[in-house]
């Protein structure tokens, strides 16, 4: 069976006690490989080799960093379909959406930043006839990056590129649930060339190396995509010893729907918000609120479509693949049963699957929808992060607002009306860092990411990111 290993100091490394985990395929519940189950030593190895790099990587020119990160851009490209296969089968997604989204996005990330280094400026401030201040931008050091299972190389890009290109050195963590692409990730890294301990990528138990990671003083910012739960652990451990903080975490976002919407463009693109990825996006829209004029016509086109989704097999040209482990598995569906004793109402999906032939004992559910909840009750109100929505009609503009912002968390919302005045609107009365206005998930790389509320602290993206990773100093000088 295939061994994952650690990227520590630029070269593979097992695990320092040598104890692995089993990897799991989703689609099939058995296990394909082994992963390394770090422990404090591996960290403390990783963050000592991270500290040496630093100061050379920090001081070499900008320009020739930027090079670096984009040969490993290249490095993945090179290898598209290896990766793409990787993704699906340590993921569960169909074949077809790691090939159309999570890689090329991974190497739009790195060429994005290696490009977004190089027009990094500083800032000056003239006082008239005293004298002037000019603001630099270094590098904070030694960091962790900490990324989810639901896009594995997508997110983990995300964060490890300006970490890297803004000039400091990286202790990355890849959840253990999806590590395999990461693995593929150390490849790239030492076949481009990058210098020994820039980039070091520990495996194992966020439930053993999380805290670790927290609390090691070498540390200085923590970059974190995930739950809630763990981000207010990170938090609590993190905060006390005055670590920078990117907390990009929950969401359960509302999909508002007007009347005088297109309804076409509208439904295709509401069916992609909700199941996409199986649900498991942070993004995707689990609450759809539809002014009641078009509620029973959305209702019943909608379900129509649901019920025409295909899935099974990540191999197969399906709609959707496998949730990503049993755990996770078992945790939607105990939400749907809670959405029944809640007074819902199924009107498609609501059940495990189990597709013929090889993945007759994988993670599958039925894409869902539920009606008849209250607004506030549990179902809408915790992210189940599956395939699972809830519909409600509202009548008003105040009531659609309320509904909207009723829940803790304020990632992203997507608002569909024809009227500008409307749309404007809503778009600044709904407490969401995100606001897709007849479209989602379209992306701009300069814009700022995140959320309110619980949904996380900090902004990713664009200058957010690079000022993120630096640490800025005002110097004034009197004439």
């Amino acid at each position: 069976m295939k061994k994952i290993l650690n990227y520590i100091n630029g070269e593979l490394k097992a695990p320092l006690a040598g104890n692995y985990l089993d990897n799991i395929e989703p689609a099939t519940g058995l296990a394909y490989s082994l992963i390394p189950d770090s422990d404090a030593q591996d960290i403390d190895m990783a963050v000592a080799a991270a500290k040496a790099a630093s100061a050379a990587w920090a001081n070499m020119h900008y320009e020739k960093r930027a090079t670096i990160i984009e040969k490993i851009a290249a490095g993945i490209e090179s290898r598209m379909e290896e990766f793409v296969m990787a993704e699906s089968l340590d993921n569960g997604k169909p074949q077809w959406l790691a090939r159309q989204v999570d890689i090329p996005r991974a190497v739009h990330n790195f060429r994005f930043f290696a490009t977004g280094i190089q027009h990094f400026s500083s800032e000056s401030h003239y006082m008239e006839g005293l004298g002037v201040n000019y603001t630099t931008r270094r590098p904070i050091g030694v960091v962790a990056c900490i990324a989810p299972w639901n896009l594995p190389l997508y997110l983990f890009s995300w964060k490890i590129a300006p970490a890297l290109v803004a000039g400091n050195c990286v202790v990355a963590k890849p959840t253990e649930v999806t590590p395999y692409t990461a693995y593929l990730l150390s490849e790239v890294c030492i076949a481009a060339g990058l210098p020994k301990g820039v980039l070091n990528i520990v495996h194992g138990l966020g439930s053993k190396i999380g805290d670790v990671i927290s609390l090691h003083p070498d540390i200085k910012a923590i970059s974190f995509t995930g739950g809630t739960s763990t981000g207010k652990r990170i938090a609590s451990i993190a905060a006390p010893m005055f670590k920078k903080l990117s907390l990009e975490l929950g969401g359960k976002n509302p999909t508002v729907i007007f009347a005088d919407c297109n309804f076409d463009k509208m439904l295709k693109t509401v069916l992609r918000s909700s199941f996409e990825n199986q649900g498991q996006i942070c993004l995707c829209g689990s609450r759809i609120l539809v002014e009641r004029p078009i509620y029973e016509k959305f209702k019943m086109a909608f379900v129509e479509k649901v019920k025409a989704l295909t899935v099974g097999d990540p191999n197969e040209e399906v709609n959707l693949g496998a949730i990503v482990s049993k755990n996770h598995f078992e945790k939607i569906l105990s939400y749907i049963e809670l959405a029944k004793q809640e007074g819902g109402t199924i009107l498609a999906g609501g059940n495990a699957l189990k597709p013929n032939g090889r993945c007759e004992n994988g993670y599958f559910i039925a894409p869902t929808i539920i009606e008849g909840l209250s607004i506030n009750c549990r179902t809408n109100m915790e992210e189940i992060f599956g395939p699972v929505v809830t519909i409600m009609p509202f009548d008003t503009d105040e009531e659609v607002i309320a509904y909207a912002n009723t829940s803790e968390y304020g990632l992203a919302c997507s608002i569909w009306t024809e009227n500008l005045t409307k749309a404007h609107q809503m778009a600044d009365a709904i407490q969401c860092g995100i606001i897709w206005v007849n479209c989602w998930l379209l992306r701009d790389l300069r814009t700022p990411f995140g959320g309110m509320k619980s949904s996380g602290v900090g902004r990713e993206g664009g200058w957010e990111a690079l000022r993120f990773f630096t640490e800025p100093k005002n110097i004034c000088i009197k004439y």
